[in-house]
């Protein structure tokens, strides 16, 4: 495993950020790491890369336990925190060069060129940092992280505060970089979560409430419901729908479509369609909707007072 967190728990003095958090991150993999503001993330970020000790329980990045060796695995782990932390007053190179001598690397030259060109950063070598845009910045945090070339990165809001193709081209970047490492990303952006991770592990309230594959996420029926998209040929009377079985709710979405709400446990569908055919009605069109990883999300985290 390039990341195994086991039985983690921590506290700021008596309040309880996690609690007995577990999970393990094959080699390979790009994770999305999802929660509300308050619910453990950043924490969790801050003791995979060594910067804060948990309270109790394990942590192995890269074959290392993060507490035995605090120092020697940051080589294998690449950190871009959410609140990016540079020296404006320096050149891009400059700044690459003073991580590289931090990180004690040999070959720094020719491994800075590299990382400038595979981060996108060749047009504005020659600023300094403070005269780039906030995406460029994102950009130069992103190659100090990849400076070691670590097997295993953690990206906290990569795309904070950035305009829309400023995101896009992060997200290209990370899902290229995705190819090679381990990636664990916190966000709230569900749009970036679908388009770059395999696996969603979202946490609420210091706790891990799921772990699963984004497309199996949106699968999952958290409100215990069934919804169909419906489209006959002509006009029904809504009232008349409902008095096929289970079904709890009708919405009229045209005049010839219809969202059927009914109980998760039993499907209806057999029923719409025998419904059509006793009513001389064509049925056009019939989809059962999942719902939307957002959806999911709120629902798993939705804190009940």
């Amino acid at each position: 495993m390039s990341i195994s967190v086991s039985n983690i728990s921590h506290f700021y003095g008596t309040q309880q950020a996690l609690k007995d958090v577990s999970f393990d991150i094959k080699s390979g993999e790009v994770v999305g790491f999802l929660g509300p503001n308050g619910a453990g993330k950043s924490t969790m970020m801050k003791i995979l890369t060594g910067y804060l000790p948990p309270s109790s329980g394990e942590v192995t990045v890269a074959g290392e336990n993060v507490s035995d060796n605090r120092i020697s695995f940051r080589h294998k782990i690449g950190y871009l925190p959410e609140h990016n932390p540079l020296y404006m007053d320096m050149y891009v190179p400059e700044y690459l060069e003073f991580m590289a001598s931090i990180y004690k690397m040999k070959n720094k030259k020719s491994r800075i060129l590299e990382i400038i060109e595979c981060t996108g950063l060749l047009p504005e070598k020659h600023k300094k940092i403070g005269a780039l845009s906030k995406g460029y910045r994102q950009r130069v945090g992103l190659a100090q992280a990849l400076l070691p070339d670590p097997e295993v990165l953690i990206l906290d809001e990569p795309t904070t505060g950035l305009d829309p193709n400023q995101i896009v081209d992060i997200r290209t970047l990370i899902k290229n970089l995705g190819q090679s490492k381990t990636i664990l990303l916190s966000t709230h952006i569900m749009q970036e979560v679908k388009a770059i991770c395999e696996r969603v592990i979202i946490i609420h309230s210091g706790s891990i409430v799921a772990d699963k594959k984004s497309d199996e996420l949106e699968s999952l029926n958290i409100s215990g419901e069934t919804i169909i998209d419906v489209e006959f040929d002509k006009p029904v009377n809504p009232e008349k729908l409902l008095t096929i079985s289970n079904i709890k709710n009708i919405e009229e979405k045209g005049d010839t479509t219809y969202i059927v709400h009914s109980s998760s446990e039993n499907d209806v569908r057999p029923l719409i369609f025998r419904f059509a055919v006793e009513n001389n009605l064509i049925l056009l069109s019939m989809t059962k909707k999942n719902q939307s990883l957002e959806e999911v999300f709120r629902a798993l985290t939705r804190t009940n007072n």
